[in-house]
């Protein structure tokens, strides 16, 4: 007599509703604390926080930050890091105002001169850790903190430590404080940084091998990917938009800000982190990096209208950050556990 096994069927798998997934994404959670701040803000300061002109204000300080940010996350989704962009924003900004300032009276072409000198220049730093990231083989951690001195040093060597004011008033009117149909122009350009930034990450090749390179790098290699070759171009972009950020400094005070972005490399990191981008590589998006720039801004300006130290603001962010990398360590335990 001769039995028959049955296959065993494999369990489908089980598919949660689209509403219970959104809910369960971290830049979901990640704008709930956003909520929560704006609500808390408002019943401390209900006739002066929730206006419109506050709201703007915040919008428009966030957008330099924000474009900072969008780099970032490319970079840390590949389980790397880049504490350059503060130290690449200055030097991009007083290279493109002593460049504008020796362009006086040349009108637009001053401007647009002075925005491909910055991106440019910013781009440059970028290929630079690039290079020394992927082919030198050398820590990212120890690279940027050496191209974060190198870039703050310069500016200071340009300048002789002394801001450039010698700015187009142009550039202040209609790229710093200008506005297209009510929205400051500032916030255009971050907004549209974002918006390209998700598209290109979430619907290109170039942001599949951006995900492989922090995940499975060594499957990445296997596909025929030149791996060395992507990093350069992450890092290359970072450097970018850390060039473009800086004109648009220039643009927002009418001056280059020496000691005014000391801590925009932890205000990044953080807000990228924050925003639900994984330290460990592989995860992230634009949208959490988004969320993520608007809860350090809406602390500032709460304490601000508050009438608290600013000081606090950093001592928040910082634990905040804190939580975020930790909540993060324990999704990643759980990830690797089931």
């Amino acid at each position: 007599m001769t039995t028959t096994s049955t296959p065993v069927q494999p369990k489908p798998a089980i598919r949660r509703p689209p509403a219970r997934r959104l809910l369960a994404a971290p830049a979901t959670r990640i704008f709930g604390v956003l909520l929560l701040l704006l609500v808390v803000f408002t019943a401390l300061a209900p006739d002066s926080f929730l206006t419109g002109a506050n709201l703007g204000n915040i919008a428009n300080d966030a957008s330099i930050l924000l474009v900072l940010a969008v780099g970032s996350t490319f970079v840390i989704i590949t389980a790397g890091i880049d504490l350059s962009v503060g130290g690449v924003l200055v030097f991009s900004s007083v290279v493109s105002a002593e460049v504008m300032a020796h362009l006086a009276g040349a009108g637009v072409w001053a401007l647009l001169l002075g925005l491909v000198v910055a991106v440019l220049t910013g781009l440059v730093w970028g290929l630079l850790n690039g290079v020394l990231v992927a082919k030198a083989r050398i820590p990212a951690l120890i690279v940027t903190l050496g191209t974060m001195g190198m870039s703050l040093g310069g500016a200071l060597l340009v300048t002789g430590g002394v801001d450039v004011r010698e700015v187009p008033l142009d550039l202040a009117l209609y790229v710093g404080s200008g506005r297209i149909a009510g929205v400051p122009v500032l916030v255009v350009i971050s907004a549209c940084v974002a918006i390209v930034g998700g598209v290109v990450l979430a619907m290109t090749r170039f942001g599949r091998h951006t995900y492989a390179a922090g995940s499975n790098k060594e499957a990445l290699r296997r596909a025929g990917i030149n791996t060395d070759r992507h990093l350069v171009k992450v890092y290359a972009l970072a450097g970018l938009l850390s060039g473009l950020a800086g004109y648009l400094s220039v643009a927002q005070f009418a001056t280059t800000t020496l000691n005014g972005h000391a801590t925009d490399n932890l205000q990044t990191i953080a807000a990228v982190v924050i925003g639900g981008t994984s330290l460990f590589g592989g995860v992230g998006t634009i949208v959490g990096s988004v969320i993520g720039v608007f809860i350090p801004s809406v602390l500032q300006n709460g304490f601000v209208v508050l009438g608290v130290q600013p000081f606090w603001q950093q001592v928040a962010v910082g634990a905040v950050l804190i939580v975020a990398v930790f909540l993060d360590q324990l999704r990643r335990r759980a990830r690797d556990r089931g």
